[in-house]
């Protein structure tokens, strides 16, 4: 798999910096803070409203996406915990503070998600630490080898008792609209991500064929949403 050009570029250069600014741009044109915010409703309705909601973003970046989604979501729940990992530390003050105008307590976590992959492949009774209510991804599982995410799933199906991801769809539309990404302003990384991205997407049962077998224990679902995305969803049965 080729690596995007994001991935290995400086947090600090110039070049990465708009490319994450592009990126707002591009949610939005894809609709994914919608696409995002109607599943975790769904996914979190059989939930007791007063209970306390404990959320993991994995390759979170700067962590402004899913304050969007979260200045959308209804949770009824007061207490609102949101850890963000991603291996670069990239969510500020401001975003921490516009979660906390939400209600809710955001964290910036550094960390590579193949080591915390590796580090929670097992469950752990009892140790509240190590799990979370819903574990959610946008635009990331594709950066990963097959093997890599085996593994990962393993790691989330262990630490959560939902799990829900929205990546780019593979397929003729999506690869056209990456390659007219120009239209929008975005610099030339964006524009040379766009189209590896769309490359290494997902479709059909691809992602569902990689979770980890667990008889009944999970409903798991893959569909696609809006014209460019497919998603991936997992809830444990029973699950509270």
């Amino acid at each position: 798999m080729t690596a995007e050009t994001l991935d290995v570029l400086d947090e600090e250069d110039p070049r990465a910096k708009r490319s994450r600014r592009d990126l707002q741009r591009v949610h939005r044109v894809m609709g994914t803070r919608s696409i995002v915010g109607r599943a975790l409703e769904a996914m979190l309705a059989s939930r007791p409203a007063q209970a306390p909601l404990r959320i993991l973003e994995l390759g979170a970046g700067d962590g402004t996406l899913m304050l969007r989604v979260a200045q959308r979501l209804s949770v009824g729940s007061p207490d609102v915990e949101l850890t963000l990992l991603d291996r670069q530390d990239l969510v500020t003050r401001e975003t921490v503070e516009c979660y906390a105008r939400l209600g809710w307590k955001a964290l910036g976590y550094k960390k590579d998600v193949v080591d915390w992959g590796r580090e929670n492949s097992f469950e752990r009774p009892g140790l509240a630490s190590d799990r979370w209510d819903l574990i959610i991804t946008t635009l990331f599982l594709h950066h990963f080898e097959t093997s890599q995410l085996v593994s990962l799933f393993e790691g989330i199906s262990a630490s959560t008792e939902r799990f829900f991801a929205c990546e780019p769809r593979r397929g003729w539309l999506a690869l056209l609209g990456s390659h007219v990404i120009g239209a929008l302003g975005v610099n030339a990384v964006t524009r040379h991500d766009a189209v590896l991205s769309v490359h290494a997407g997902f479709r059909d049962q691809e992602l569902r064929s990689l979770w980890p077998a667990r008889g009944i224990q999970w409903q798991v679902g893959e569909f696609q949403a809006g014209l460019f995305s497919h998603c991936f969803r997992a809830q444990r049965v029973g699950g509270e």
